[in-house]
């Protein structure tokens, strides 16, 4: 209407030889630019007053058909992706390279949020499904608005980090559809300096085994933190009904673990006091899942190696540089103490046969020599050994088969099996001593050097 407005003024000012002061009025424009028009209108005549972009498309236009693709592989293969880390796969996987703002212009003009929208998004999508509504437009267009406008999400209150990296490792699991068609718990550990998972672990349920694994993972790369932070789960604490005084708190497997190191546990029921490893599972359940099914992962054996190597592209992307805070992980134990450490001890007692029975096999005592022992505490440690432990003293487990695999009567020209000696922990292991029988509140701290 601009262009046709102009030409109309310029060609009445050319018929009649009217006042270019007036008519520079009307345009806005000065007399100069008014001459300029009139030499237009006189070389090209109407055509002269359109502009020279009209029906180009601006350079850094996006192609329809990358638009389009963008909309199929969004809708049939990374549906469930933020819009950030939808740009990011697609660098990797299909060799588009877009700005998360330009990819947010293309989904909204289909009424596709992003999973993570924040409130104001939802606010205008809320807008437009109102406008939709006057319009009368059909129930299926009102229906695919109103499914993308997603529940908002609680805030967690702010609380400063921690100073040090290894000063406190907040823990905990979380049930998801992280791969497959059953929901499974992941473990995780987090640094409440630095915001890296420090360990992960994929589980059927949230179990000690789980943690067990995370701990595993910690002592092994890390070494002994200050202090855990979890919720209240009889894993890490428990307490006897019916008693009032805390002097009759027992330890857990998880806290007598703890115990042995030094490492302090301290628990909540609130899950807004550890807001750390609670954002890191938003992130999580928004990324990872998607990043299992694209790598076809279906067991938890599957999805915990495939885990070792997200964690460090994890932590790279989102954890703050460890370089630049200072540690206070003491030395990691060797592995052998880290393996009987991190142990599972449960009563048995001795039957009439003088074997232990576990797991349902028998198994005969062994001591540090060999010799069979026929006189009630099995301990299995972290790679599934097991020992027992009698009157303060540690032996270690044979399985009692049900057939000999040898006859004394029958010599068969056999290669001869050498069989590894088993390990029998020292006089001074906290096995032999009797603390973990007795009921206990007060762990044992201790000081840190800042390294």
């Amino acid at each position: 209407m601009n262009e046709n407005f102009k030409y109309e003024i310029i060609k009445k000012l050319v018929d009649t030889d009217g006042n270019k002061k007036n008519a520079a009025l009307k345009l806005g424009c000065t007399v100069r630019n008014v001459n300029r028009l009139i030499n237009l209108y006189k070389t090209l005549g109407k055509e002269g007053f359109i502009h020279g972009n009209r029906g180009r498309k601006p350079a850094h236009t996006i192609p329809s058909n990358i638009k389009q693709t963008i909309l199929d592989l969004y809708r049939n293969k990374y549906y469930d992706a933020n819009f950030e880390h939808f740009c990011e796969l697609l660098s990797r996987f299909e060799n588009i390279t877009i700005s998360p703002s330009t990819v947010r212009s293309v989904l909204m003009q289909e009424f596709i949020l992003s999973p993570k929208a924040n409130r104001a998004t939802k606010k205008k999508i809320k807008k437009l499904l109102s406008q939709q509504k006057k319009k009368s437009s059909s129930k299926k267009e009102i229906a695919k608005i109103s499914d993308a406008i997603l529940s908002i999400d609680d805030a967690h209150p702010r609380r400063p980090r921690c100073a040090f990296f290894g000063e406190m490792i907040q823990m905990d699991a979380s049930v998801h559809n992280w791969f497959g068609n059953n929901k499974t718990q992941l473990h995780i550990a987090v640094d409440d300096s630095t915001g890296c998972i420090v360990g992960a672990y994929f589980d059927h349920q949230e179990t000690l085994n789980g943690y067990y694994h995370v701990f595993h993972q910690i002592l092994t790369n890390y070494g002994i933190p200050y202090m855990f932070f979890t919720d209240r789960r009889t894993v890490f604490e428990y307490k006897k009904k019916n008693t009032p005084s805390v002097d009759k708190d027992t330890f857990t497997q998880f806290s007598y673990a703890c115990n042995q190191l030094g490492v302090e546990i301290k628990t909540s029921s609130v899950p807004q006091a550890k807001g750390r490893v609670e954002r890191i599972f938003q992130t999580l359940q928004s990324r990872l899942h998607l990043e299992l099914r694209l790598a076809g992962i279906t067991t938890n054996e599957q999805a915990n190696i495939f885990l070792n190597s997200y964690i460090k592209e994890y932590n790279a992307k989102f954890a703050l540089p460890i370089d630049n805070i200072k540690s206070v992980f003491e030395k990691q134990p060797d592995t052998e103490k880290i393996n009987l450490i991190l142990s599972v001890i449960e009563e048995r007692k001795v039957d009439n046969g003088h074997c232990i029975r576990f797991n349902n096999k028998y198994f005969k005592l062994i001591d540090c020599k060999g010799h069979p022992v026929y006189y009630h505490k099995v301990i299995r440690a972290f790679d599934k050994s097991l020992y027992a432990c009698v009157n303060e003293r540690v032996y270690a487990l044979e399985e009692v088969p049900k057939h000999e695999y040898t006859s004394r009567n029958f010599v068969f020209n056999e290669p001869i099996k050498k069989t590894k000696k088993k390990y029998i922990p020292p006089m001074n292991h906290p096995w032999r001593k009797s603390t973990f029988l007795k009921f206990v509140n007060k762990q044992s701290h201790r000081h840190v050097e800042i390294v």
